[in-house]
């Protein structure tokens, strides 16, 4: 079984041109054009800063979102994907109440190791290995002179797709100041008065002072809105299922360096994990094709025989590789969030993350005008957003971009060069303990929800 967990069916772009109709307008202070984790997260954030004094819109192709938290699990759509969670990411979660429904399906990391090896190597030694833990001496840590220590706090969980999405819709879903449009689309917006006007192709209208795009990669609102992307096919294919194994994973998250891209066993609860892996679209086609016995060799052959005897358990799902940035955040009265602004490499686990940190800036930035009266889909208010957000996620897909070029590749002098680097790296704790923490989402200019402070 294959999918493509992230794609949405791809549409023509939204008419900005003005149209007129009958109905009565309905109006809200926020519309969210779609019911993607970074959009139901910001459905959250704002609707429970201002409770019944916000009046939110979300607009999804899919399915109405249930108001029965038993029926949202029914309807679920499967999902094999696993995303390393930071431990800011987490915060915001914990302060936005949505982390108790999450935390028992979650998997704390303990560690991490790196290795680099070619696919037929015997023994794959480990090069680089991290302990995945904020400590007393990180960047992070604020604990005051001479107060007690609480216990080492985990720099990132292991979180399914599946969880995290059936707990926003769950919180989204019991907050009376949020009306669904599900399924609906918009035909038409104009962002260019005092409101964006937006018309619905059911022919409904609604009227914000903002429109923020939420849809994903192929974000038909970010074309409609005159922003441009810039990217590339890596002509690589990302392949994800879970499997269970004989031996106790211990919360290691492994990250095997093979020449068609990174292999990674992200832990789950129980002897599970998730497995994601890149390979090249040829190789990617071949495995996927194979009958169940075919496919648990391939997996058996990179996992190796560290977790003993293993079975998968979980449907095979894949996706093309690429990367795309927004040229810009920004238009008047509308706003980008999550994988409409940027896509980047999986190679780091980070894209979840970066989507949530679009979301807690963002959040914050409109929170912060309402209080002061401010218009919040002004330009003034969206130019912060854009200049606090963009730099990071251009930096990040910089980076991931980079470390996928440099392990996808079988250069014996690459390859040397690189374990060299990593063995550097194994050797400097201090370095170790600050990429810890940039990993963990702590560093930077942090948005009050990764801080754990309400809006």
């Amino acid at each position: 079984m294959t999918g493509t967990p992230l794609a949405r069916v791809p549409q023509p772009p939204i008419s900005r041109e003005p149209m007129s109709d009958t109905r009565p307008t309905h109006r809200f202070d926020l519309v969210i054009s779609g019911a993607s984790f970074a959009g139901l997260a910001l459905a959250r954030a704002l609707g429970t800063a201002f409770t019944n004094d916000l009046r939110i819109a979300v607009v999804d192709r899919a399915p109405p979102i249930a108001n029965d938290r038993a029926a949202n699990k029914q309807t679920a759509a499967p999902d094999a994907r696993a995303f390393a969670l930071s431990a800011g990411a987490r915060r915001m979660l914990e302060t936005l109440g949505i982390w108790p429904e999450i935390a028992a399906s979650a998997e704390p990391v303990t560690g991490i190791e790196i290795t680099d090896s070619s696919l037929e190597a015997g023994i794959r030694p480990v090069l680089l290995t991290y302990d995945n833990h904020l400590r007393d001496d990180s960047p992070s840590d604020n604990t005051p002179s001479g107060a007690p220590r609480a216990p080492a706090e985990p720099a990132s969980h292991i979180v399914p797709a599946s969880v995290l999405e059936r707990a926003l819709q769950n919180a989204v879903a019991a907050q009376p100041n949020v009306t669904f449009f599900m399924p609906g689309e918009i035909a038409q917006f104009s962002g260019d008065g005092a409101a964006v006007d937006i018309t619905l192709k059911s022919g409904e209208t609604l009227a914000a002072p903002l429109l923020v795009g939420a849809e994903g990669r192929r974000s038909p609102s970010r074309e409609s809105a005159g922003i441009k992307a810039v990217g590339w096919k890596y002509g690589q294919t990302a392949i994800v299922t879970t499997i269970a194994h004989e031996r106790a994973h211990g919360g290691i998250a492994t990250q095997h360096f093979l020449p068609a891209g990174p292999f990674a066993i992200l832990p789950l609860p129980g002897n599970r994990a998730c497995l994601t892996w890149t390979e090249e679209e040829h190789e990617a086609s071949r495995i996927l094709a194979l009958d169940d016995a075919g496919f648990l060799a391939e997996v058996e052959t990179r996992v190796g025989g560290r977790l003993g005897a293993i079975e998968v358990v979980g449907p095979r799902q894949s996706w093309p590789l690429d990367l795309h940035l927004a040229r810009a955040y920004v238009a008047p009265r509308y706003a980008l969030i999550g994988d409409a602004a940027h896509g980047v490499h999986p190679i780091a686990g980070q894209g979840v993350n970066l989507a949530l940190r679009d979301v807690a800036a963002l959040s914050e930035i409109v929170a912060d005008s309402l209080r002061l009266g401010l218009d919040p889909g002004s330009m003034e208010a969206l130019g912060r957003y854009e200049r606090w957000r963009r730099f990071d996620s251009f930096a990040s897909a910089a980076a991931f971009d980079g470390l996928n070029r440099l392990f996808s590749n079988d250069s014996m002098l690459v390859r040397a060069a690189r374990d060299v680097g990593l063995g550097l790296v194994d050797r400097l704790p201090g370095l170790k303990s600050r990429l810890v923490a940039e990993a963990a989402g702590l560093t930077g200019d942090l948005p009050r929800l990764f801080k754990s402070e309400r809006l």
